[in-house]
């Protein structure tokens, strides 16, 4: 599973026009799911990003965690995360889970980060196109496979 995380001031997702997701201060993740991903990877990473401090405390420092910031996430899905680029110019997504396997695990990191923040998070829409807006607040963008825990 990856995650691109970036720190914003705010965010949203349309999906055909209309308004899905919008948070103010929090993180945008982009998730990324693999044929391999487990409940392990959700629990790990999902615990990471609601614990990353990445926010700024009174003295400018990068030291607090969203749960101090009382932040908000939205979650998108994004299978391209896990495109190949090592042959030729299109990428190969043979790496992605398809969505009978992606689309489980998504809804159970959505619960999980739920559950750990302590509050809803915001989505977009697994599958669909959507447009995705935001202000990076840094900017900070920090990339989590939680594969490389070592």
């Amino acid at each position: 599973m990856i995650a691109v995380i970036q720190r914003v001031s705010e965010a949203s997702v349309t999906i055909d026009g209309l308004l899905k997701g919008q948070i103010n201060t929090g993180l945008l993740v982009l998730l990324g799911i693999t044929t391999t991903d487990s409940m392990e990877d959700i629990e790990w990473l999902g615990r990471k990003i609601t614990n990353l401090r990445i926010f700024s405390d009174n003295d400018g420092k990068m030291n607090l965690d969203l749960k101090a910031v009382e932040g908000s996430i939205l979650l998108i899905s994004q299978f391209t995360l896990h495109a190949s680029t090592k042959k030729g110019n299109r990428p190969s997504f043979i790496e992605a889970a398809r969505p009978e396997i992606a689309i489980p695990l998504y809804e159970q990191m959505i619960g999980f980060l739920s559950h750990e923040l302590g509050k809803p998070i915001q989505t977009g829409e697994f599958g669909a196109d959507m447009k995705v807006r935001l202000l990076n607040d840094g900017p900070v963008t920090i990339c989590i496979d939680s594969k490389n825990r070592i």
